[in-house]
């Protein structure tokens, strides 16, 4: 009765607690917060300067006293004081600053993470003022907000490409029949053309201009059309700013490193996958989620290199966070004893 009345008042959260940026679920409101998961820090006093975007804007731009830093790591928590306030911040901002509301949390996690990684995202949570903790895989997580019919007893194949981890997973009769994590996904991709540029140009950009020229020209695949940006940094020999003209076919180039890494391990996946679910597979094909699935010519190469149909997930940059909130709208039917849709 006690957590019967708590709940009416609180908004529980589903919570995409990623290495690039943090989305929020809110039960009976949907997406309600989307944002980087950055803190600037006050470098000798640890004191919170700000938190998401504006924390964002920041980087690689701060003075000596102040830094600004991703508490997560491939996926998992580098800086546990700071997650904590990270999180404690994005439950005050969905619930209007009323410090006296509890939530329930479902807070997806890499399917690689140990035991004790798990705890420190439980107890992050905890201490940020959950009032339960619930942990659910993301690729599991990821299937279910692409509304893959993850039940039935037929093999369906995520593949969940983030900031810090590549997810992938075989899916039948509600479990993970294989799953595999890696720690190459988006930051590494801005990672290979930082050291591109570096490499070719002796022009040093930072992770803000990296991601931008990977979103404006970046690709996998040849393109119908090639295109070109400036882009701008600082010559390394002469220590002065400089402007360069970059090709997508160079930036194509810059990516092969993590995308055969990524491709490589969707193949080991699908080579220990069990025959009948195989099967499954050259009908059901490979569904793509996460903010790397979007980059350009991916579901083409992936076909191209397992011969199986590969499809785009509906938003799959949000495909994580809607599957925590579906999980969130079930734990009342799975407490009182009613059939789960998961």
């Amino acid at each position: 009765m006690f957590n019967y009345f708590f709940s009416l008042f609180s908004n529980d959260m589903g919570i995409d607690l990623g290495t690039a940026s943090v989305l929020v679920y809110v039960k009976g409101q949907g997406i309600v917060l989307r944002e980087p998961s950055v803190v600037a820090i006050e470098r000798d006093t640890k004191n919170v300067l700000a938190i998401g975007a504006e924390a964002k804007r920041m980087l690689g731009k701060t003075p000596a006293n102040i830094i600004a830093v991703r508490p997560l790591r491939n996926g998992v928590i580098a800086d546990f004081e700071v997650t904590e306030q990270m999180i404690r911040y994005f439950i005050k901002k969905v619930h209007n600053r009323r410090s006296l509301l509890h939530p329930r949390i479902v807070i997806g996690v890499p399917s690689g993470i140990t035991e004790v990684e798990r705890r420190a995202v439980r107890e992050s949570a905890e201490q940020a003022g959950a009032r339960e903790v619930y942990l659910i895989e993301e690729p599991m997580a990821a299937a279910i907000g692409a509304n893959i019919p993850i039940q039935e007893p037929e093999g369906n194949m995520i593949v969940d490409i983030g900031g810090g981890t590549t997810e992938v997973a075989v899916i039948s009769l509600g479990g993970m029949v294989v799953s595999k994590s890696i720690d190459v996904a988006g930051d590494e991709m801005d990672e290979a053309i930082v050291q591109y540029f570096r490499r070719k140009y002796n022009l040093l950009i930072g992770e803000n201009t990296a991601e931008d020229v990977k979103i404006k020209i970046g690709s996998v695949f040849p393109l119908p059309e090639e295109t070109s940006i400036e882009v701008k940094g600082r010559d390394q020999v002469t220590g002065l700013p400089k402007t360069i003209s970059i090709t997508s076919e160079e930036v194509r180039s810059a990516l092969a490193e993590p995308t055969k890494a990524i491709i490589e391990v969707i193949k080991n996946t699908l080579e220990e996958t069990p025959a009948e679910l195989s099967a499954d597979l050259v009908d059901r094909g490979i569904v793509l989620a996460g903010g790397g699935s979007l980059l350009r010519g991916f579901a083409e190469l992936l076909s191209q290199e397992t011969e199986l149909p590969v499809n785009l997930a509906e938003d799959p940059l949000t495909c994580v966070v809607r599957g925590t909130g579906k999980y969130l709208e079930e734990l009342d039917n799975l407490r009182h004893g009613k059939k789960s849709i998961i």
